[in-house]
């Protein structure tokens, strides 16, 4: 059996590439560290002996050549997740190479929200969009005041329930199908390429996974409600939960 574990995060370094971003607390603090150092002491107790993240490979077998150029220290400078987490994690539990299993293409628009946004402008369909809007800009809200007092473990706690990811396709995706008429379906094609994106990422994750095998996967935690999916469905798979560490004493 592989064990898979699907760790959801919110972006720390906040590259402004969302469509609602949230203005994220500085995890380059004393503070923010330590809250850190707790999380990846939890996280280290599933002791996996693989961690893939949201990078596209630059080597062959998956590889990322971004580990190679870690030490410590860059995690006083380097505000990213896949530095904070998942390169602090490998370097603690001694890895010799990280993965990266994103999927991104020059030529493909895996979230074509700009042509939905225009169909629903042009269509008198932008209520669809505002109610959307609305449920981001209440995420961000509460997430941005919890993060005043909540630690990083609390987040992360928050951001990897099932009713998350279960939350964000009803209030987001699923009502954007709606944007269309009988001849042209531009929510239901961002559903479709957001899904692509997501069916590549696992393929690359189940060609990278061997068995017995036990792998950490950090992502935006957008994608778990489609990541975990795929992990539930495969056989030999098995689904851990990042919760059952996390919210270990």
């Amino acid at each position: 059996m592989t064990q898979i574990m699907i760790l959801g995060c919110y972006h720390m370094a906040n590259p402004g590439l969302d469509v609602v971003n949230l203005e994220v607390a500085d995890v380059c603090t004393p503070e923010k560290q330590a809250e850190l150092a707790e999380v990846n002491r939890l996280l280290a107790a599933f002791q996996p002996n693989k961690i893939a993240l949201e990078i596209v490979a630059d080597r062959p077998n998956f590889i990322t050549s971004i580990y190679q150029n870690f030490s410590p220290e860059k995690l006083l400078t380097e505000a990213n997740e896949r530095e904070q987490i998942g390169l602090r994690l490998a370097h603690h539990l001694e890895h010799s190479e990280v993965y990266g299993i994103d999927e991104q293409s020059e030529t493909i628009d895996y979230f074509p929200f700009e042509t939905v946004q225009n169909f629903a402008a042009n269509n008198n369909q932008q209520h669809i969009l505002e109610k959307s809007f609305a449920y981001l800009e209440n995420l961000k809200t509460i997430t941005e005041q919890q993060q005043k007092t909540a630690t990083i473990r609390e987040l992360l706690i928050a951001e990897n329930t099932l009713e998350y990811g279960v939350e964000q396709m009803q209030n987001l995706y699923i009502p954007l199908l709606e944007i269309g008429n009988e001849n042209t379906h531009p929510g239901a094609e961002l559903n479709t390429m957001w899904y692509s994106r997501n069916a590549k990422i696992f393929a690359k994750l189940k060609q990278l996974a061997k068995p017995n095998d036990k792998i950490l996967v950090l992502f935006g935690s957008g994608h778990n409600y489609w990541l975990r999916h795929f992990v539930q469905l495969t056989p030999a798979f098995e689904l851990i939960e990042a919760n059952t560490y996390l919210t270990r004493a």
